[in-house]
């Protein structure tokens, strides 16, 4: 079995760059875009097993690219995680409201992304080929 990939929408290049580098460290295939357009488009050919999305990004924010992905059919099924800066409780409810299953606040520790994301993706029962190092 391969690597699970990962979506990863994410404007600033950099942190778009940190993110796909910090998965792929931690075994994962992940692919960036750099914006919720794009996510949109890319997501049924490319069948994620997970989406990472960012907030404010421009012509989508994350939350609405998170609700027309779960209107989708051929994406309705594939686990988002919010990555961003917007880290207040009624943000995160938003979040969690448009059909996330998990929130991570920035600035993130790159090392523990991938962790945390192959967490996710075990609760969502994707063969992940590895352990999760130990952690809990």
């Amino acid at each position: 079995m391969s690597e699970p990939v990962i979506l990863v929408a994410e404007d600033e290049k950099d942190i778009r760059d940190l993110i796909v580098f910090s998965l792929q460290i931690g075994g994962l295939q992940a692919v960036g875009v750099n914006n919720g357009e794009e996510a949109i488009e890319l997501a049924p050919k490319l069948k994620p097993d997970l989406i990472l999305l960012d907030i404010r990004m421009p012509r989508l924010t994350g939350y609405d690219t998170c609700r027309i992905l779960k209107e989708h059919e051929s994406t309705a099924d594939i686990p988002i995680v919010f990555l961003s800066a917007k880290g207040q409780a009624d943000e995160i409810k938003v979040g969690l409201d448009v059909g996330a299953v998990e929130y991570i606040v920035k600035p993130f520790v790159p090392e523990e992304l991938p962790w945390r994301i192959k967490k996710v993706l075990a609760k969502f029962a994707k063969d992940l080929n590895s352990e999760t190092g130990g952690r809990s």
